[in-house]
């Protein structure tokens, strides 16, 4: 029997106005451990933590999924599986518990394999499985990354991160998905707000390359989905007001949701105190998470045989 542990990294997208071509891993994981089993035993799916008792148990969990997707383009047929999956992303709170979930699964089938596929080659099928290439760009090489599609070809890089910045997160009870999130946006959009993101998200390349924090409070503002998103989520205003009040450098939505990020370098606690306290006065429940970007996507952390 080889048993293989591995970590995958929450995640967040857009930062703002960079929509569905910028994403960044956090110090937030989901632990996966896989042990192969006997021939002809049954697979078996356990999940702890983060959608216990509401994430599928069996071979339709996203984790295993993932797993039998590499194993068919190694041409290998997938051996019984033992899963754990020991979760700490919040579902459905624009936190990139998909994409890790894929990309926890991806590493360690490949891991069980010896390693056919390099980081690259496990990001285009993370992204063919999530249908977008934000998160799971993130998930799989860690960092802040830049993404781009183009003829069903991922281009991606590396935006450096000034230290000692801080994420912090209130995570609301309630959830948004992302079809929801998808729906409300407008077909179409004026060329004066296509500017106003453009010239945004290049501010936000360059104030994170260029150790310009005090850029962020206007790198990260958004008119393409949050005014939208909005809607469905209409304390996101007030909550917004609270961070940048309490001296965030900047805040966004996390993904599409309902998660909110405000980034800071110091005054992390008192960020979070105002974002909890006017989530309260808005009658939204949550809880507040103070945590920093991540270098390290989905790696293995060990692999054991016991024969």
């Amino acid at each position: 029997m080889t048993t293989v542990e591995v970590r995958a990294p929450a995640t967040t997208a857009n930062l703002g106005p960079g929509y569905d071509c910028l994403g960044m891993a956090l110090d937030i994981w989901n632990r996966l451990t896989v042990s192969t089993l006997p021939a002809g035993s049954t697979p078996t799916v356990q999940v702890n933590g983060e959608g216990e008792g509401e994430l599928a148990g069996d071979t339709d969990n996203l984790t295993y999924r993932a797993m039998a997707f590499l194993y068919d383009e190694a041409d290998t047929p997938i051996p019984p599986l033992e899963l754990v999956c020991q979760n700490g992303i919040p579902l459905s709170r624009g936190m990139g518990s998909s994409a890790a979930a894929i990309a926890g699964g991806l590493v360690a089938a490949n891991a069980l394999l010896d390693e056919p596929f390099s980081a690259n080659d496990l990001l285009e099928m993370a992204a063919t499985i999530e249908g977008h290439p934000d998160n799971v760009a993130a998930a799989v090489h860690g960092g802040l990354r830049l993404v781009v599609m183009e003829d069903n070809q991922i281009y991606t890089a590396p935006i450096r991160i000034p230290a000692e910045l801080q994420a912090v997160l209130f995570i609301p009870e309630n959830r948004i998905a992302t079809v929801d999130a998808r729906r409300v946006l407008p077909a179409e959009i004026s060329v004066a707000d296509a500017v106003y993101n453009m010239s945004r998200a290049a501010l936000l390349v360059a104030a994170m390359e260029g150790n310009r924090p005090e850029y962020l409070k206007i790198a990260t503002q958004d008119r393409l989905h949050q005014p939208y998103r909005e809607t469905i989520f209409p304390p996101m205003k007030v909550i917004f007001a609270a961070a940048r009040d309490a001296g965030a450098l900047g805040v966004f939505l996390s993904g599409s949701g309902s998660a909110i990020m405000a980034l800071t370098q110091e005054r992390a606690m008192t960020v979070a105190y105002e974002m909890f306290d006017a989530a309260r006065l808005c009658g939204v429940e949550g809880r507040v998470e103070v945590t920093t970007p991540t270098e390290l996507g989905a790696h293995v952390v060990s692999v054991s045989s016991n024969d």
